[in-house]
């Protein structure tokens, strides 16, 4: 389990999906707002005119000596919801980043954001 006091300590290391392959560099942990645990991650990626900062979850996510390997197959994190390295996370598109992972989106009893950043 990654803790959100200990992932401070591993921005702008690699993130690499399942089979090794480097996605991009770790940018900000996003925490599920009902228990507080880490539940995404922002990657950041592209060229250096032209970064983005890509979602992924941290579910099942291994801490390595100097990465972050997730889960997620680098192909599928590629084409998830993105956002620009100076945007936040508009809350009407958090439902799409959980539906591309086929994970289940269920926002707090009176709408509020399922995803904040830390």
């Amino acid at each position: 389990m990654i803790h959100s006091a200990d992932i401070r300590e591993w921005r702008n290391h690699d993130v690499l999906d399942r089979k090794g392959h480097k996605i991009g560099a770790l940018e900000a942990i996003y925490v599920d707002t009902t228990t507080d645990e880490p539940a995404m991650a922002t990657v950041r990626t592209g060229l250096p005119t032209r970064q983005r900062l890509i979602f992924v979850p941290l579910d099942e996510a291994i801490l390595g000596p100097d990465n972050v390997k997730v889960a997620h197959s680098k192909g599928l994190v590629k084409k998830a919801p993105s956002i620009g390295t100076d945007d936040i996370l508009p809350a009407e598109q958090e439902e799409a980043i959980f539906k591309h992972y086929d994970m289940a989106y269920q926002p707090g009893a009176g709408g509020e954001r399922k995803l904040a950043r830390r």
